[in-house]
Parts: C-alpha cells; sequence; structure tokens
C-alpha cells in the first residue's frame, strides 16, 4: 500500500471548498483541517499526549529550530520524531527557509500586518545560488542550509510530510528581484526533490509556489512546479500587504493547482481567512495564532474572541463556551481562568489553549460538514 495518498470525498455544489482524506504512515488527516505549530516539538504549554486526546490531526514541527536545537542526529538516535516527542498521528516540518528570510527580511504576519521589509541583516551572512549561510542564534557557529542539507535534515527528523528549500522575498521588493527570486527557488525546489527522491523514506515532499502577489508569476510557477513529481503543493512566500490582496491571490491560484494533489496554505489560519480561503478550495492551514491568543489571554468562542483578564469575567461561574466539550469548559469556570490568568499562573495558558485547540477541531469538523451539505 502506497503511504501516502489524497483522495476527494466530496466537491461542494457551490464553490470550491472539497472534503478530503490525506493518508499517511502515521494516519489520516480530514481535509480541510488546522495545522498547529509545535516549533520545539511541542505546542507550547501543551504536552503531546494531550494533543493527541484533543484530536489534532496534523502537526507542524520546525526544522530551522530543530536543526539548531537538539540537533537531527539527536532526533534520529531518539528514533525519530515521533517516538522523540511521543506523537504516533502525521507531522509536517518545513525545510528551514522561512525562518532563516524572515530574519532578513521579516516574515508572512509582518506582511499581512503592513510591517514592510526589514533591512538584510541579523543572523543572515549571505545568500548565494548554493543557499543561506548564516549564524546560530544559540551559539554563534556559522551554519550553511542549501536544498541539499535541509532535506538531510528533514530525513533525519523523520516527518510525514516534508517541504523542499525555497526563498522568503519580503513584499516590498522590485519586480527583477521576484523573477530571480523564483527562478533560484525553483531552482532549489528541484534540487530538494532530487535529494528527497535518492531516500524516500515513506515521506511526501509538497511543492511550494511562490510569485508574490504577481498572478502570472504564480501561474509560472504552478506550472513549472506540477510537471515534478511532488506528492501535493503549498502556497507560500508573500501574501500581500492586506488580506484581500490575498484573497484576490488565492482566487486566481487555486484553480491552476492540480485536482488530484492536496494544497496547503502555509502560516495562515485566522478565523477570518479560514472563512475566505475554505470556499477557494484549500485543504490544510497551519497557524501558531490559536495557541498564541491562548497565551496571552484571548479564548475563542463562537461569538469571537474573548479576553479573559477583562474584569467582568471574574465573577462568571460558567464554561467558557456553553456546550463546549473540551477538558477545560468541563472542569472549570471563567472567574477561575481569569484568576489564573491574573495570578500569573502557568496552568493558566495550558488550560486556554486546550480550549483554543479544541475549538479549532471542531470549526474545521464542521466546516467538512457543512461541504458535504453544499452550504459552502
Amino acid at each position: 500500500m502506497t503511504p501516502f495518498k489524497f483522495e476527494v470525498l466530496h466537491q461542494s455544489k457551490k464553490s470550491r471548498a472539497r472534503v478530503g482524506r490525506i493518508h499517511t504512515p502515521h494516519g489520516i488527516i480530514d481535509t480541510p483541517n488546522f495545522v498547529a505549530v509545535g516549533t520545539n516539538g511541542t505546542l507550547k504549554a501543551l504536552d503531546n499526549e494531550m494533543v493527541r486526546s484533543i484530536g489534532l490531526q496534523l502537526m507542524f514541527c520546525n526544522t530551522y529550530h530543530l536543526l539548531l536545537q537538539p540537533g537531527p542526529d539527536v532526533i534520529a538516535k531518539g528514533g525519530g520524531i515521533h517516538r522523540f516527542i511521543n506523537r504516533n498521528m502525521p507531522i509536517i516540518t518545513d525545510s528551514g527557509g522561512f525562518q532563516v528570510f524572515s530574519l532578513a527580511y521579516g516574515g508572512v504576519a509582518d506582511e499581512l500586518k503592513s510591517k514592510g521589509m526589514k533591512k538584510h541583516g541579523g543572523s543572515v551572512l549571505k545568500i548565494t545560488e548554493d543557499g543561506v549561510h548564516f549564524r546560530s542564534y544559540r551559539d554563534g557557529k556559522k551554519i550553511l542550509l542549501t536544498p541539499e542539507t535541509s532535506v538531510e535534515a528533514q530525513k533525519a527528523i523523520g516527518a510525514d510530510i516534508i517541504i523542499p528549500f525555497d526563498e522568503l522575498p519580503p513584499y516590498h521588493i522590485g519586480e527583477k528581484e521576484l523573477r530571480q527570486s523564483l527562478d533560484r527557488t525553483h531552482a532549489w525546489e528541484k534540487r530538494s526533490l532530487e535529494a528527497h527522491l535518492k531516500n524516500p523514506q515513506n515521506q511526501a515532499m509538497y511543492a511550494v509556489i511562490h510569485g508574490g502577489v504577481d498572478d502570472a508569476l504564480r501561474e509560472k510557477s504552478c506550472n513549472f512546479l506540477r510537471k515534478l513529481p511532488f506528492d501535493g503543493f503549498a502556497i507560500g512566500g508573500s501574501m500581500g500587504k492586506s488580506k484581500g490582496e490575498m484573497i484576490s491571490m488565492l482566487t486566481s491560484l487555486l484553480p491552476k493547482l492540480p485536482d488530484h494533489a492536496p494544497n496547503h496554505l502555509l502560516g495562515i489560519a485566522d478565523l477570518e481567512s479560514l472563512e475566505s480561503c475554505i470556499p477557494l478550495g484549500i485543504d490544510t492551514f497551519d497557524s501558531s495564532y490559536p495557541t498564541k491568543a491562548a497565551r496571552h489571554g484571548t479564548l475563542l468562542t463562537r461569538e469571537g474572541g474573548m479576553k479573559i483578564v477583562r474584569g467582568r469575567h471574574s465573577g462568571e461561574f460558567q464554561p467558557i463556551e456553553a456546550g463546549c466539550t473540551c477538558y477545560t469548559c468541563q472542569n472549570y469556570t471563567r472567574a477561575y481562568i481569569h484568576h489564573l490568568f491574573k495570578a500569573k499562573e502557568l496552568i493558566s495558558m495550558t488550560l486556554a489553549s486546550i480550549h483554543n485547540l479544541h475549538f479549532m477541531v471542531e470549526l474545521m469538523k464542521n466546516y467538512r460538514s457543512n461541504i458535504i451539505n453544499n452550504l459552502i
């Protein structure tokens, strides 16, 4: 049996939204779905057994951080990422490129917040056709990250889905530089795929579509990458300086992607974006937003975000949300969680993260149900 397979179970009659199933060596991912970010092999404030019980099917780990600490060799000696972190469910890793180029330019979130381009600098020393020279933020050691070393690290880590090495240019970049970046990324992705195919190791590799908010360049990227034997497609690079610009770009791009392969939107999964992007046909979304919001005292509800530290919640002896079946709502009240945050007790972040992650899992179940009923 092929360890990786994607099947479309239902195509909405109302939009491009679809319900599917991604088969991996460590289980099935129902789509569309939310992917939580466990940067260092854990979602902050949660252990992986709790994450499993909540039902999060796919978890994102960051190669850049794992490369620097504890190192791919340690993870490999520990039996691979699944055994090392005690998670027997699907895992996806990125190439490390996102973090490296974010150090130079700023990240996707900065783009959508219109923060613009940072100057070249920081720990990135040099970008060449071969790869990126950077300095470890942990010990100052100089490291060269190339398509081949990125894939080698992801092989040692052992995730179910891996990502080729790519460049992340900023929104504010000239047309000539954007074209040069796209050509470099395509060369790096082809090299990554060639390195991967020498030792597939039951892993799937997703291509990353680039081109900024230039529809013609996005189409060029799609045409180049779909000719190569990738298992799926991720949408990366600059998403624009506004949600509207991102939706416009995705509306143009999605029909050009192969129907038979899963697609993933990198770094975006806030509630507003999910509502806009699921009808376009996106299958999976990753983001640290729900757990980061939880740690800052924002609890997700059907009525919107609840700032639990506000004084009015101090006397509310009811669950965060009526009818919620998460561990937090079944056992604790708003008043108690409010108290924990005000007292700066660490368990406040754990209980809030449990609720928000459960909210996302249930939200995606609801989206899948609505697509099957052709409501989306």
